[in-house]
């Protein structure tokens, strides 16, 4: 996640968790033990930040101070993916009063490759898909990216059966009210969906046990926004032009990852988890999988992070690593405001992302989605100087010889 100057002062983030570090913030998030494990650097707090300091974010009562663009606050051992808990989010007027108004644009291309293995799901109205689950006044929508690897058939399978799987088969939480209770039991729901699409690769005869897919998905519900991830697929959040990873890369050469792989007798070879694979999560691959029931270094449960939209954000960006592979966050996000400001229209923005992907000589197969949640403030040439307008009016003789008059002096 990446944090702004502007989120020190204008934020405050908070958290409650035993023996975990506190971060003070205007929107809600959550915190897993894992974090504990991540080590940071400490800048102690000065006066003045230096003029090169981009970035910065209050830890523990003391100031972490990055000299780049962006922060990724996954590195940091306060927030990395949703906590145990849910904690009730303390959200001022405003807030309470925002609701997004949700549209959105996706582009794909096969880019360098010979075959297209990237699919996706791009829905604007997910109460239209399924009825009385999601009936209301709020806004909701679904989002998913899936990028396959060995073959196309575990992505197009994964798409082909999304909304029994994450929705229908699953234990969706049932109530008009959304509050802590609901958004734990939505996450959980998540979670078990991610394995039970995973153990269905297993199951289906038409997917080999060396096809598998990363998956990413997107749930809105009003303000509410939940992103789960295996993978190495991301998703941004522009927070007033700031990016703010909403999802971690899930490489062998992610440290906690790594550690996990290995104490399970696994092994990393050259960045490839057991030499095979470039991802340490993944929904299929069986053949890298131990049987079920069994700790394995390639899993499919996702990371889940939740988040409580405010009027400061703008849109998010999903997209597979086909993207991220030769472009930061912040330049993805950079991009796309600008489009957006110059003429407000997400599909645009999804296809320039890809063409400028594509002219910065990605590898891999491209897709990406943009999902905006307000109009953004439209940016305009400057206006010609207006021209000077004349009114006809009529003169009388005596002011006709008088002009008459002037050229001679008169």
């Amino acid at each position: 996640m990446i944090v702004s100057p502007n989120m020190v002062t204008e934020s405050e983030i908070i958290c409650q968790h035993q023996s975990m570090t506190v971060m003070e913030m205007k929107y809600h998030l959550r915190v897993t033990a894992a974090a504990q494990e991540r080590s940071l650097q400490k800048t102690e707090l000065s006066s003045t930040l230096p003029p090169d300091a981009a970035a910065a974010v209050v830890v523990g009562g003391e100031v972490l101070v990055a000299d780049e663009n962006s922060i990724d606050i996954s590195r940091f051992e306060s927030v990395v993916t949703c906590s145990d808990a849910i904690q009730d989010a303390v959200i001022d007027s405003s807030t309470a009063k925002f609701l997004p108004k949700i549209r959105s644009g996706s582009h794909a291309d096969i880019g360098p490759r010979d075959s297209m293995e990237d699919e996706h799901i791009q829905i604007d109205d997910l109460s239209a898909h399924l009825g009385s689950d999601f009936k209301g006044s709020m806004p909701c929508a679904f989002y998913a990216v899936f990028d396959g690897h060995g073959g196309p058939e575990a992505a197009a399978y994964i798409k082909r059966n999304a909304m029994r799987l994450f929705f229908q088969d699953c234990d969706l939480p049932r109530t008009s009210e959304i509050n802590s209770v609901f958004l734990e039991e939505l996450e959980n729901s998540h979670r078990k969906a991610f394995v039970q699409a995973d153990h269905a690769l297993a199951n289906e005869a038409s997917v080999s046990s060396s096809c598998g897919t990363t998956a990413l998905t997107a749930l809105l519900l009003g303000r509410h926004l939940l992103v789960a991830n295996a993978g190495d697929c991301r998703a941004v959040l522009c927070r007033k032009g700031v990016a703010v990873d909403m999802s971690q890369d899930h490489k062998p050469t992610y440290l906690p990852e790594r550690m996990r792989v290995e104490e399970v007798g696994g092994f990393i070879n050259d960045g490839y988890l057991n030499g095979d694979l470039s991802v340490t999560r993944a929904l299929g691959d069986w053949d890298l999988k131990f049987p079920m029931g069994s700790s394995s270094p390639l899993i499919a449960e996702p990371d889940v992070q939740q988040v409580i939209l405010t009027e400061d954000d703008e849109f998010l960006i999903i997209g597979c690593d086909g993207i991220w592979d030769v472009m930061s966050s912040q330049y993805a996000v950079s991009l796309v405001r600008r489009g957006l400001r110059r003429h407000d229209d997400p599909q645009q923005c999804a296809r320039e992302l890809v063409r400028e992907a594509v002219s910065l000589n990605t590898s891999d197969n491209l897709t990406v989605i943009v999902i905006c949640f307000s109009t953004p403030s439209r940016v305009f040439d400057p206006s010609p100087r207006q021209r000077l307008r004349f009114r006809a009016c009529s003169l009388s003789e005596e002011a006709r010889s008088r002009l008459k008059s002037l050229p001679e002096g008169n």
